[in-house]
Formats: structure tokens, C-alpha cells, sequence
């Protein structure tokens, strides 16, 4: 339990900060996941899954919103580290912008792909995968988590 405290303590995040670093990230989560389910379907049902040896729908929004959550509470750090570029809802939204096409850069276009092939998947994406819609779904995940996150904050 003290490792768990003190991992807390060096990350300076409060219960407040992460809870809303959490609920933004699933807001953004299911935002990017509606899309997804509508212009690239086969993602959300079999390639997110199978990064866990999992397979249909159900896996694949749960898996996406645990990992949206996760990445909330990731920015949430990041906010507390960059106040001035996180103080207001602006601020934070154009943040937020940034952390999603970075997330992009690494997870969409860069792990991704090389997980997939490692666990078999047949329908992995090439390496890199700069593909365009999962830039505008990461976008619309770190816009929503940016906007989302200081005024959950506030409340």
C-alpha cells in the first residue's frame, strides 16, 4: 500500500484531479468509440480486442473505455505539470488536442500495429499506421478529455 501512496505523492495528482482526468477520459472515449463504430467498425470489434486475446464488440468498448480512462488520468498528471497550459477550458482543450494526436502518433500508428503482429492478428494495420480517421477519432478523444477536464474540476 505504501508503494501505491507514494507512486501517488511523486505523480502530486489529488483525488479531485484524477476522478476528473477519469471522467474526461471516458467522455473522449465514448465519443472516439461512436465514431469509430461508425466509419471504421472492424477496429472497435476486432483489433482492439485482440490486442488482449479477446474478440467482438462488447471486449472492444470495454477494453477502449478502461484505456481512455487510464489515458484521462494520464493527462490529468500532465495538467498538474503544465498548469499554464491547462487553466482554463481553452487552454486545457488545446492541450488536450495536442495529447490526443500524440497518443495517435504512438499508440494508433506506432504499438498498435507492432502488438497486433506480436499476438497474430490477421487484420494488423501496417507499421507505421498514419491513417487519417484514427487522427480525427484521437483528436475528438483529446478534445473532448481537454475541454471535459478542468470544468469536472471545478464542480
Amino acid at each position: 500500500m505504501s508503494s501505491a501512496t507514494e507512486t501517488a505523492a511523486e505523480m502530486n495528482v489529488t483525488g479531485s484531479e484524477w476522478q476528473a482526468g477519469v471522467l474526461g477520459g471516458l467522455f473522449g472515449g465514448a465519443l472516439m468509440g461512436v465514431l469509430l463504430s461508425v466509419s471504421m467498425t472492424p477496429v472497435i470489434q476486432n483489433a482492439i480486442p485482440a490486442l488482449w486475446g479477446l474478440s467482438g464488440g462488447v471486449a472492444g468498448w470495454t477494453v477502449h473505455m478502461a484505456t481512455a480512462a487510464i489515458l484521462g488520468v494520464v493527462f490529468a498528471a500532465l495538467s498538474k505539470e503544465l498548469p499554464q497550459y491547462s487553466s482554463s477550458v481553452g487552454q486545457s482543450t488545446a492541450l488536450g488536442a495536442i495529447y490526443g494526436v500524440a497518443l495517435w502518433v504512438v499508440l494508433a500508428a506506432l504499438v498498435m500495429p507492432v502488438w497486433l503482429s506480436a499476438v497474430g492478428f490477421a487484420g494488423a494495420p501496417p507499421l507505421p499506421n498514419f491513417d487519417p480517421t484514427t487522427l480525427v477519432a484521437h483528436l475528438v478523444y483529446g478534445v473532448a478529455l481537454g475541454a471535459t477536464y478542468p470544468l469536472v474540476l471545478r464542480r
